[in-house]
């Protein structure tokens, strides 16, 4: 017990430290490598929105429900559940798969619907629906977005830079494409 002031002590250092270490890092202190990386994800993304393959799986999923399915329980399904291996296999994630693949500055790329449900991804988010997130909440006003910091990704664990840019149809912001920017 005479020791609980010493390792409360410790406790609190540590914390601090520990904040310290994994605190973003925000927009005015982005190394420039990584604030060119975003901006040219930005642009790249514009043009993948665009895409027929995307455009026609955000309208099909604009046209139903959810199903019922939620952050909660996607969470609690296996990478072997169906659905999630559906959602994984459809040909807009095959096509967002491919994009990610191929640019080795970007270590994910989500397709979402108006309501921020998961239409498709090159890599299995955490979670379902992120309408209440800055990456979704920005981007479906209609412009492309970044994020002025460096944090891990949820998903990746990567330190990354999210940027998104919408899907537009006829000018309409139907849904939303982001991805996840490695800021290694």
């Amino acid at each position: 017990m005479k020791h609980m002031p010493r390792l409360a002590a410790l406790m609190a250092i540590s914390a601090t430290t520990l904040a310290c270490l994994v605190a973003p890092v925000h927009a005015a202190e982005l190394p420039p490598d990584v604030a060119a990386k975003v901006e040219k994800a930005k642009k790249r993304l514009v043009e993948l929105a665009a895409d027929p393959t995307v455009l026609a799986a955000v309208r099909d999923a604009n046209g139903h429900d959810a199903g019922g399915m939620n952050n909660g329980k996607w969470i609690e399904l296996s990478d072997t559940d169906p659905a999630v291996k559906a959602t994984l296999s459809s040909k807009v994630s095959q096509q967002i798969a491919k994009w990610e693949q191929s640019d080795d500055t970007v270590n994910k790329i989500v397709l979402r619907d108006q309501k921020g449900n998961l239409v498709g991804a090159s890599t299995r988010p955490l979670i379902f629906n992120n309408a209440n997130r800055a990456v979704f909440s920005n981007a479906i006003k209609g412009q492309p977005w970044s994020a002025g910091e460096i944090k891990p990704d949820t998903s990746t664990q990567i330190p990354s830079v999210h940027v998104a840019a919408p899907v537009l149809d006829g000018g309409k912001t139907i849904g939303v494409l982001h991805a996840g920017v490695t800021a290694k």
